[in-house]
């Protein structure tokens, strides 16, 4: 496991290298890295704003050669996020090292936890919450493939399709509480009264009984939600819903 010291070594070490490198304009900090806000088990997030001009795939080449040969990385994820890469490395001891290669003209705060190291950051357009009405549909669709899962005695693929089902009516509720709704990020900031019936969701075990019954608490606790935010659309889905639910009997 890493050190606090060592994190701090390395993120320390590619500032560095990033202000010493001609084809980087700009560079800052992202998530728990802005601001000094990093515990633990925090990672590195370092955002990197290229220069006009500049030979976009050379530059991912240089750095990600320089991550694997200068710090031992044991391997990496790509992401995009429009024209963005963001470069996911695994580094010994478990350190997390995100860089982000963001084209000239857009590096920029998607975000509210971003901190400018050096150079210009443009004003570019915030990441947006997921959409309600999407979780919705995401979560009837989710419902339909757990009741003919449990129904087929396809178990394991029942309890993602419950799983699903189920973070949806989450992203939902942290929605309506205004905290982060993607990854996960904001559901430790819920109060009990949102995540007691979402509780009820989780299941314990891959038995058509045990599924049947989380599957019946996720589609009341998808209802729940619904009603908080539309309550005509959650009577429409309703008989739909608990029709769903109580087909899917083992």
């Amino acid at each position: 496991m890493f050190t606090t010291a060592e994190r701090d070594h390395v993120r320390d070490e590619l500032v560095a290298a990033a202000k010493a490198d001609p084809r980087i304009a700009a560079a800052g900090f992202a998530g728990s890295s802005a601001h000094g806000n990093q515990d633990r088990w925090s990672d590195i997030d370092l955002a990197l704003g290229l220069a006009p001009e500049v030979d976009y795939d050379d530059v991912v080449a240089a750095w990600t050669g320089s991550l694997y040969r200068d710090y031992g990385a044991v391997t990496h994820l790509d992401v995009w996020a429009g024209s963005t890469l963001f470069r996911v490395f695994l580094l010994p001891g478990t350190l997390q090292v995100d860089v982000a290669f963001w084209p000239a003209g857009d590096f920029g705060a998607t975000g509210p936890r971003f901190e400018v190291l050096f150079g210009q950051a443009n004003d570019v357009e915030q990441t947006k919450p997921p959409v309600a009405a999407n979780l919705v549909g995401w979560a009837w669709l989710y419902a339909l493939h757990a009741r003919s899962s449990i129904a087929r005695r396809r178990l394991w693929q029942a309890e993602y399709m419950v799983s699903g089902l189920r973070d949806q009516v989450f992203a939902l509720a942290c929605l309506r509480h205004d905290v982060p709704a993607t990854q996960g990020r904001g559901l430790d900031d819920l109060p009990a009264e949102a995540t007691g019936p979402i509780t009820a969701a989780l299941v314990r075990s891959p038995d058509p009984a045990e599924l049947s019954r989380a599957f019946t608490a996720a589609c009341e606790a998808l209802l729940t939600e619904v009603g908080h935010i539309d309550p005509e659309h959650a009577e429409r889905l309703a008989p739909s819903v608990r029709e769903l639910a109580a087909s899917a009997t083992p």
